[in-house]
């Protein structure tokens, strides 16, 4: 089997920027349509992904800003090992806790702890602006890696919707000269014919 050498293959891709009999004016047009579509669709990845981590922060921000952490109490002891389970499991139990809210109501609730904590101990508890228990917000190292894997999965999306764009209208530009060719032949073809003596 034959390698293309490298340089052929530069070759090849950087014919239509080269003088050639050959090349037309849809070349050119052509070769500028995949150029400026390669440089907007790295540019539209670019500014996608920049702009979703900014967005995916601000969602962490916004969210941290609504809860509250409150000190609450264990009403009863906690199991000393979890219940089996898979997945995203961390490991951490159910227990009832008892707190004080902001406006003085003495609250009770489910809430996870790690297991072999007795009655009486203190924990952190999220809640929002209704006093209901929440999930903790995502803070810190965690909320800076999933923003910028936010912005890394976004950014190859973009670029590939804009730079299918750009092969839609690529596309469009090659039927359209197609079509050129086919009508051009069907002027020179007979006068072909009539060159060669009737024959090819």
């Amino acid at each position: 089997m034959t390698r293309t050498p490298p340089t052929a293959v530069i070759r090849v891709w950087l014919w239509r920027w080269r003088r050639n009999p050959l090349k037309r004016h849809s070349d050119v047009v052509e070769a500028w349509i995949v150029l400026a579509g390669w440089l907007l669709a790295l540019l539209a990845g670019l500014a996608a992904g920049v702009a979703a981590a900014q967005t995916s922060e601000s969602a962490f921000a916004t969210r941290l800003a609504r809860l509250h952490p409150v000190s609450a109490v264990l009403t009863d002891g906690v199991a000393r090992t979890p219940a089996a389970a898979g997945g995203y499991d961390d490991g951490r139990v159910w227990a009832t806790a008892r707190w004080t809210d902001a406006a003085g109501t003495v609250r009770t609730d489910h809430v996870e702890v790690a297991p072999g904590a007795p009655a009486g101990s203190r924990v952190t508890v999220w809640t929002d602006p209704s006093g209901r228990v929440v999930p903790p917000p995502v803070t810190g190292t965690a909320a800076d890696v999933q923003a910028v894997l936010t912005g890394v999965l976004v950014a190859p999306a973009a670029g590939a919707l804009v730079w299918g764009g750009v092969r839609l209208l690529r596309g469009s530009l090659i039927r359209r000269r197609m079509a050129e060719w086919d009508e051009e032949w069907k002027q020179i073809g007979p006068r072909w014919g009539n060159l060669s003596g009737g024959v090819g």
